[in-house]
């Protein structure tokens, strides 16, 4: 027996979906992980000690979670964005809370004494490194669940503005502003929550990797925007032209939680 038309685009949309939330999920969670380290990008990309080069670890990935919060907002809407968010953040909760477990266990004599030296002989404590790495992360879980939410929220809602006036055109223009304004927001109040108010930079500190943070993702998002067109096309043909535009009137309904 065939697969009725209308079940078959139900299916498809259900695995889209599925596989879009899966994406932006791990990626999110990612960066988060790896938020607590801090590099110097000015050697990686051979820059001039002169131009400012500090950015979070986590902002490597997060290219790829606004990417796909855009996709994620043309084919499902606000509602379909703000509901893998909120999922995300419960998720994030979970992980961190997990960890943050795991470093008050008790270390195995023997894992100690086998990592008691680092690779050149000096005196090493490796749950003491543990604990320092993972325990950074409860400043950083309180600073990005505030900074993830207000910043998704916003880059939903600005995306859904900018669409009411562009329609289904001008797909970069939507994309990249709603981009350029929630993670304005996000690059801002993660940094000033996690390290000013919980910990122990200064706000100037604050300000320059916020700054730096932003204009990283200001450059990504320009940059991404052919993978945001190939996205589109490549989901175009997996859904059919037709049932493209049907999802994609939804998605422009879809605006409530």
């Amino acid at each position: 027996m065939s697969t009725p038309a209308n079940s078959l685009f139900t299916h498809k949309k259900q695995q889209l979906y599925l596989v879009l939330s899966a994406i932006f999920i791990v990626n999110a969670l990612l960066a988060e992980i790896i938020g607590v380290k801090i590099f110097h990008v000015n050697g990686l990309l051979h820059l001039p000690e002169s131009v400012p080069g500090d950015l979070t670890a986590g902002v490597l990935v997060w290219p790829v979670v606004f990417v796909t919060t855009d996709i994620l907002n043309e084919y499902f809407g606000r509602k379909g964005v703000l509901r893998v968010s909120l999922l995300t953040a419960g998720l994030i909760l979970y992980a961190f809370g997990v960890i943050f477990a795991t470093t008050h266990l008790q270390p195995a004599a023997f894992w100690l004494d086998v990592n008691k030296t680092d690779a050149a002989g000096r005196p090493f404590d490796i749950d003491f490194a543990y604990q320092s790495i993972f325990r950074q992360g409860g400043n950083i879980i309180i600073g990005s669940i505030a900074a993830f939410i207000i910043s998704q929220v916003l880059d939903a809602t600005v995306f859904q503005a900018l669409r009411r006036v562009t329609g289904s055109r001008l797909i970069w223009l939507r994309a990249t502003g709603s981009t350029l304004v929630s993670q304005l927001v996000d690059s801002f109040v993660v940094l000033y929550v996690a390290f000013y108010l919980f910990g122990n930079w200064s706000f100037g500190q604050v300000l320059q990797v916020a700054n730096n943070n932003y204009w990283y993702k200001f450059a990504a998002a320009v940059l991404l925007t052919p993978v945001l067109y190939l996205a589109h096309a490549l989901i175009d043909r997996y859904l059919g032209r037709a049932e493209t535009t049907e999802l994609q009137q939804e998605a422009a309904q879809n605006v409530s939680v």
